[in-house]
Parts: C-alpha cells; structure tokens; sequence
C-alpha cells in the first residue's frame, strides 16, 4: 500500500499562505503609499493653483485700478494765465487740484502755480510734495539758462534742447537733475516767452507718467 507524504503538503500550503499574507501586506503598503504620494501631490497643486490664481487677481485689481485712476483723471482742467504774460494754457488732471497766483503781488514770479492731487498742500511749508510747479518768470531766457549752466557743467544737470508740441517754434531746453534748490531730481521744462522765461515741472517719478502724457503735450502759450 502507497503511503503519502501528509507533512510536505501541509508545508506546502504553509509556505503559500505565508506568501499570500506577504504579497498583501506588500500591496497594501504600495497601495497606502500610492494614495498618500497622490494627496500629498494634489494637495501641493492645489495650493500653487490656489497661489497662482490669488497672484492673478491680485494683478487684475491693480491694473483694473490703474485703468480706472487714469479714467478718472478726465477730462483734464485748464487754467489759462493772464495775457500779458502770455496767455499760459495748462491742462492737468481732474482730480487735481491747483493754487495759482498771477496777481501782480509775487516779486519772484509773474505766474506761480501749485498742483496736487485732491488737495494742494501749504506752499509755504518747504517739506510740502507737490505733483507739478508752474512758473513764469520775469528774468529772460538766457539769464535763467545761465544760472543753470554751472550744474550742467558739474553733471547734476543733463539739459537737452525741447519744444513744446503746440508750440514748436519756440524752443528751449529740458533740463533732468537738481534743477531747483532741492536736491531732489528734478524734470523741468524751460521755454522762452517774449521777455519773460516759462519754467514747469515735477519732482521725482510719481507723477512723471503725468508730466509727459497729459501736461507737456497740452501746454501752450501766445509766443
């Protein structure tokens, strides 16, 4: 009579079970690793998305304020100086506003203005910032020009010959640096008018996007 092996068989099986339990338990780590990897991924990817999306609007806003702030700038004021001086015609921005004295009273110029958004701040107060100065000085064009030579010469001042738009036949010079008694770098315009010399200017970058875009191409004067 044949005898079987029963102890190989249940060896047998012993060693399949073990290996069953080994593969699961190894499908289940993969499988738990798997799924973290993905939320951790998906949780990463959300928040570059979310970033992402928070930056862009961010951007929008301030542009959509940027296009509103100069939408609301038009359209522009006009001052128009006295004609004996004359007859000075300044647009500048709406929501600006503006002190000028041309009345005769100022012994150290014929027109003296003062701009600033809103509210235009003390002019006596040296520290006051100001967007735009206006002046129309009653020392010829050569005289004002001459005093300014000695900083072109020093290289605080770079001047280069200008026009303006409206009036181009009447040229003067633009003059970049420490034009006034600041130290402040200053962009100044500086045209003869009849005897009298017309100086305008902003100090600084705030408002020089202003200063080239919607005050220099709109003044004007009766040469």
């Amino acid at each position: 009579m044949t005898k079987h092996n029963q102890s190989g068989a249940v060896n047998g099986v012993v060693v399949s079970l073990i290996l069953s339990v080994l593969l699961l338990i190894g499908a289940l780590a993969f499988g738990g690793w798997a799924f973290n990897s993905r939320q951790d991924y998906k949780n990463n990817v959300d928040s570059k998305i979310n970033v992402a999306v928070t930056a862009a609007q961010q951007k929008q806003t301030q542009a959509d304020q940027a296009k509103f702030n100069e939408e609301a700038k038009q359209p522009l004021k006009t001052y128009t100086g006295p004609a004996q001086y004359g007859s000075v015609v300044l647009n500048y921005p709406k929501t600006w506003s503006a002190y000028i004295d041309d009345t005769d009273t100022n012994s150290q110029a014929l027109v003296d203005g003062y701009f600033a958004p809103n509210i235009v701040p003390s002019i006596g107060n040296p520290n006051s910032a100001f967007a735009l100065r206006l002046q129309v000085l009653p020392q010829s064009y050569s005289q004002v020009l001459q005093q300014l030579n000695s900083s072109q010469r020093s290289g605080t001042v770079v001047m280069s010959a200008y026009a303006l738009p409206k009036v181009p036949n009447s040229v003067g010079v633009k003059a970049v640096g420490q034009v006034t008694n600041s130290t402040a770098t200053v962009t100044m315009v500086i045209i003869p008018i009849r005897s009298n010399t017309l100086e305008v200017w902003t100090p600084g970058n705030t408002y020089l996007s202003d200063f080239n875009n919607n005050i220099l191409p709109n003044l004007s004067f009766s040469p």
